[in-house]
C-alpha cells in the first residue's frame, strides 16, 4: 500500500513541479538565443474583422478607436459582424457608415459563422481581428503589419494592458497574465506562440481557412494554419489593447472556455502533439500539461493518504494549507503580505478548477461554454 501510493505520489508531484518550475527554466535555456521578428513597415490593405454580439455598451467607443487608429484611412475595411444582436450595436454602427464602417448582419450563429462571414467579405491584404471591448491603442495595428514585413511570419498577436491599480490587478488574475506575457516572450524567441489574443490579431489573408462551425478559439485556429503552412506566429509587445480587470467568475468562465478550446484544437490539428509541430515540446508541456495537471493534483492528494506516518501528515499539511489560503484571500484584506500568497494560490486553484471544468467539451455543444464577460465594477 505504502509503496504504491508513493510512486504515484512522487509521479503526480514530478509532473506537477515540471509543469510548474521545471519547463519554465527549460524555456528560459532555450530563449536564450532570440530570433529576432525583422519588423518592416509597409501600408498594405487592412481588412479590420469585427465580431460582435449585442456589444451595445462599447460598440460606439470600440468604433473610435479604430477609426483613431495609426495608419492610412484609405487602406482600411472596416467591417462589423453583427451576430444577430439584438439590442441597439446596429444602429450605433449605421452611424459611422459616412466613416466607411460596414455592418454584416448574419443570423445570430456563434463568432467563428460570423467571422467566417466577415472573411468572405474581407478585401484587405491583411485581415486584422478585434473585439468590441478593449480600445486600442493607436500604434498598435502599424506594429502587428510591421510584424508581418518579416517574410517568415504569417500571425502576429498583442496584448491587453489591464487598467486599474497594481492591487486590482493582482485580485483578477494579473499575476497569471504576466506569466503568460512571459511565456509568449521565449516562445517568439525561438519561434512562434503557442495561442493568441483574441482582441487583437493580424494575419496575411492568404493564409486564413474557414473556421469549423462552434470553434472557441478563432484567434488561435486561424493563426495554426498559418504556423501549419511553415510560417511563424509571434507575439508582439508594441501592439497593445486596453482592459479593465473581469471579475472572478467572468474570469473562471472565460479559462473553461479556452482550456475547452485546446482540447478542440487538438481534433482538429492533432499534429499539435506529434514530430509535426515544430513547437511541440512547448505545447505539450504548456497547453497540454496544463489540461492534465488537475488530475494530477487529484492523485496527489488521493495517493497522500497512503503515505507512511510522517510522510503523510507532511504532505497532507502542505495541500490543505494551499487550499485554505486560497479560499481565505477574498477574505484578506489588500496590503497585507500574505496577500500576494493567498492571491497566487486563488488564481492556481481557479485556473486548476478550469481546467478541470473544461472536459465539459465532451459532453456539452461547446456554443453553451459562452458566456457573458462582465467586467470588474470600477
Amino acid at each position: 500500500m505504502h509503496s504504491g501510493a508513493a510512486l504515484v505520489f512522487l509521479a503526480s508531484l514530478g509532473f506537477t513541479v515540471y509543469i510548474l518550475l521545471g519547463y519554465p527554466l527549460l524555456l528560459a535555456l532555450l530563449a536564450r538565443h532570440d530570433r529576432k521578428i525583422d519588423k518592416h513597415f509597409e501600408p498594405k490593405t487592412v481588412s479590420v474583422l469585427l465580431s460582435v454580439y449585442n456589444g451595445e455598451p462599447w460598440i460606439r467607443d470600440k468604433l473610435l478607436s479604430i477609426l483613431h487608429l495609426d495608419y492610412p484611412p484609405e487602406k482600411l475595411q472596416v467591417i462589423v459582424i453583427s451576430d444577430g444582436s439584438s439590442d441597439g450595436t446596429d444602429d450605433i454602427v449605421r452611424q459611422f457608415a459616412r466613416d466607411g464602417v460596414e455592418l454584416l448582419r448574419v443570423p445570430h450563429g456563434g463568432k467563428a459563422a460570423a467571422l467566417n462571414a466577415g472573411l468572405r467579405a474581407a478585401r484587405g491584404e491583411i485581415l486584422f481581428f478585434t473585439d468590441v471591448r478593449q480600445p486600442l491603442d493607436p500604434g498598435c495595428l502599424k506594429s502587428l503589419v510591421s510584424c508581418l514585413g518579416d517574410s517568415t511570419v504569417g500571425a502576429a498577436c498583442g496584448h491587453v494592458y489591464f487598467l486599474g491599480s497594481r492591487e486590482e490587478q493582482q485580485a483578477h488574475m494579473g499575476l497569471y497574465w504576466r506569466y503568460e506575457k512571459w511565456i509568449r516572450l521565449r516562445h517568439t524567441r525561438i519561434h512562434s506562440i503557442q495561442a493568441g489574443t483574441g482582441c487583437l490579431y493580424a494575419m496575411r489573408r492568404e493564409l486564413a481557412a474557414p473556421i469549423p462551425p462552434d470553434t472557441l478559439l478563432d484567434d488561435t485556429y486561424l493563426p495554426l494554419c498559418a504556423f501549419f503552412r511553415g510560417y511563424r506566429f509571434v507575439f508582439d509587445e508594441g501592439a497593445i489593447a486596453y482592459e479593465y480587470p473581469t471579475t472572478l467568475d467572468t474570469e473562471f468562465r472565460r479559462k473553461v472556455r479556452t482550456l475547452a478550446g485546446i482540447y478542440q484544437l487538438i481534433g482538429i490539428f492533432p499534429a499539435l502533439i506529434g514530430s509535426g509541430n515544430r513547437m511541440w515540446i512547448h505545447f505539450v508541456s504548456h497547453k497540454l500539461g496544463r489540461l492534465l495537471m488537475p488530475f494530477a493534483l487529484i492523485l496527489m492528494a488521493i495517493s497522500s493518504l497512503g503515505l507512511p506516518g510522517a510522510w503523510r501528515a507532511a504532505a497532507v499539511t502542505v495541500q490543505v494549507a494551499c487550499y485554505l489560503l486560497a479560499a481565505l484571500d477574498s477574505s484578506i484584506p489588500r496590503g497585507w503580505p500574505i496577500k500576494r500568497l493567498s492571491s497566487l494560490a486563488r488564481t492556481f486553484v481557479v485556473l486548476m478548477a478550469a481546467s478541470l471544468c473544461a472536459v465539459a467539451i465532451f459532453f456539452v455543444p461547446a456554443r453553451k461554454l459562452w458566456k457573458e464577460t462582465r467586467v470588474a465594477a470600477q
